[in-house]
């Protein structure tokens, strides 16, 4: 007989690979290779999970590279990380989704997974980067010094529109976790809760679009060519992202014994995929654009909390567990207190970093 683990490790196996192993090594001719990608990676070496570790690291440096190239060409700072960034570092999630789904695996775990990745994206990767370096929201302050009165009070009103979109952006975070709680009341999230979920979103984006090209006519700017070749640049690095994890997700199933194992896939996995947004967060504070770290990190949070639930949900229904309600109120908490910290101190100050930590090891002992 085999234990409910074993169960659902082998569930995540598709039809095609019954034996357990990784897709990069399947064989047969009565199931085709998943992409071309992995059989080519097949044969560089016994160490394959280093490789699509690196994999997955690489296509997140590409991303970030021309990520940071879209703020020439048609997108400013908070629109960047509220529309196009958060599909970049959630993608994975999205991914994970669509996996878990394909294999027939375990749906509880996109919960997880889900909860992992923002509570870790708004304590974490938000407070590390304050410690370093301080989130101010004034950006480049100190630099307007010297210009003219008229540029100097044009760059704080944007500034000041950018710290309002980001109190919106705020909002709607504790907003979506706020429904999704309501709506799991009752211990279960099914298809019409999904479809809810899955509405808010994209009423969000769709407001987030019209913001946008609202911007671009106020200041007479258009998308230059170059976006759109960035774009497609992203999605390369969007597919070898779906390479890698699909890859770590069999590797993962495969292992039934152990931390490192499919019975943590939902932590492990929200670990991995906090590593592109940690990049991100990373790189922007350390160049002192605190708007763009801020605006990721909580868009990402849009695309788990509600669209990746809502699909899972609208897939299988969830079973919603008493830590899943806790990991709600951590990230409402979270979220409260970062829009304590832009109305009051216009960014996260450094000492922020410590309470932050210090809630993510209670999230983790709670779960663990």
């Amino acid at each position: 007989m085999l234990n409910r683990d074993e169960t659902d490790a082998r569930n995540l196996h598709s039809p095609c690979n019954p034996g357990g192993n990784p897709p990069a090594v399947r064989h047969g001719h009565d199931c085709a290779p998943m992409n071309p990608l992995s059989d080519l990676l097949a044969g560089l070496g016994p160490d394959q999970v280093w490789i699509y570790l690196a994999l997955f690291l690489a296509a997140s440096w590409l991303m970030i590279w021309r990520l940071d190239a879209l703020l020439d060409h048609g997108l400013e700072g908070t629109a960047l990380g509220t529309l196009v960034m958060p599909y970049c570092s959630g993608l994975g999630n999205l991914l994970f989704v669509a996996i878990i789904a394909a294999r027939r695996g375990p749906a509880q775990e996109v919960l997880t997974n889900c909860l992992v990745n923002n509570v870790t994206n708004l304590t974490v990767v938000l407070g590390l980067p304050a410690l370093f370096w301080g989130l101010d929201l004034n950006g480049g302050g100190k630099a307007q010094k010297g210009r003219a009165r008229k540029k100097a009070a044009a760059a704080e009103t944007a500034q000041q529109l950018s710290r309002l979109s980001l109190l919106l952006t705020l909002a709607a975070a504790i907003f979506f976790a706020a429904a999704t709680w309501v709506l799991g009341r009752d211990g279960k999230l099914d298809a019409n809760d999904g479809l809810v979920l899955v509405g808010l979103f994209l009423f969000w984006q769709c407001f987030q679009v019209f913001d946008v090209l609202k911007h671009n006519v106020r200041r007479r700017r258009s998308f230059r060519p170059m976006f759109y070749v960035d774009l497609v640049v992203l999605l390369v690095g969007a597919y070898a992202l779906y390479v890698s994890l699909d890859w770590l997700v069999a590797w993962l199933s495969g292992r039934s014994s152990g931390f490192i194992s499919a019975q943590h896939l939902g932590w492990l996995s929200g670990w991995l995929m906090v590593l592109p947004n940690a990049l991100f967060a990373f790189y922007y504070a350390a160049t002192r654009r605190a708007d763009i770290a801020y605006a990721s990190q909580i868009g990402d949070g849009h695309v788990c909390i509600p669209l990746c639930i809502g699909l899972s949900a609208m897939i299988a229904p969830l079973t919603v567990t008493p830590f899943f309600i806790q990991g709600l109120a951590f990230l409402i908490g979270a979220a409260l207190l970062h829009v304590l910290g832009v109305v009051l101190g216009r960014g996260l100050p450094r000492w922020m970093g410590w309470p932050l930590l210090a809630a993510y090891a209670v999230f983790v002992s709670l779960g663990l």
